[in-house]
């Protein structure tokens, strides 16, 4: 009786024991779950927007911010600005220069655009403003003149030097190529800037010298290949000489987003 009275009491003690042990195997320990992360890394091609105060990426989207205020010559600029220039000569199309009664005005833009653009199932039309953004921070507009999409023909005499000239609120914009950029920064086959959808514009030459004609171009006014840029080939659009000269019936791709 003394031994059994000695065993239950060691199997007491030891029972708690045991029981901690197989509980402690069992458990296991809690993992923390993680977040997915994205890519903020600027890809080179975005950095060639020379005229951009600041330029990110949340991985969807790149975000560029600029004042839109030319970095060459026009007589669009206040006389005292050290960019003013006097001009008198011709300009796009034959026209002789005629200023317009507007001024460069400094005015943030804020573009918010598609890092992997994608042709859009429902084509979206180009408004009468900023549909895209130039390598050196001037907006691109669309081939027509406000306010009721008129033929652009009647604006052409007002484009300075360099193919540009100021709404009436003062934005500075290309409707056409860009000579600065095809003259001065890049060359006539170069990359010119964006289009709110995402998709590069090229000027009006292809890498081997040809001209780009509209023929060679489908109804959004651009067409796929490999690029210097984009080597494994990509949508991009054209300048051209003739209408629609950037952009025809509307944006390819989904466009981004633009606030000031």
């Amino acid at each position: 009786m003394h031994l059994l009275n000695k065993t239950l009491r060691l199997l007491a003690f030891l029972m708690p024991l045991l029981f901690g042990m197989a509980c402690s195997e069992e458990e296991t320990t809690p993992t923390t779950p993680t977040t997915p992360t994205s890519d903020t890394t600027v890809p080179a091609v975005y950095k060639k927007i020379y005229g951009a105060s600041s330029i990110t990426s949340d991985g969807t989207f790149i975000t560029i911010k600029t004042n839109g205020v030319p970095d060459h010559k026009s007589p669009y600029f206040a006389s005292g600005n050290s960019l003013y220039i006097a001009y008198s000569g011709t300009t796009f199309g034959g026209y002789n220069f005629a200023k317009n009664p507007n001024s460069i005005v400094e005015q943030s833009a804020i573009y918010k655009i598609p890092i992997n653009p994608k042709a859009a199932t429902t084509k979206s039309a180009t408004p009468l403003s900023r549909i895209g953004v130039a390598l050196n921070g001037v907006p691109f507009f669309n081939q027509y003149a406000g306010p009721n999409n008129q033929e652009l023909t009647g604006e052409m005499a007002s484009f300075d030097q360099f193919y540009g000239h100021p709404q009436q609120s003062g934005v500075y914009h290309y409707h056409v190529e860009p000579l600065h950029l095809t003259q001065v920064k890049s060359t006539k086959s170069g990359l010119m800037g964006f289009l709110m959808d995402g998709f590069p514009v090229y000027g009006p030459q292809e890498e081997n010298g040809t001209t780009v004609t509209n023929a060679s171009l489908d109804v959004y006014h651009g067409h796929t290949h490999a690029t210097v840029d984009f080597p494994s080939g990509i949508y991009h659009y054209h300048f051209t000489t003739v209408a629609p000269y950037l952009n025809g019936n509307g944006y390819y791709g989904t466009p981004g987003t633009i606030s000031q």
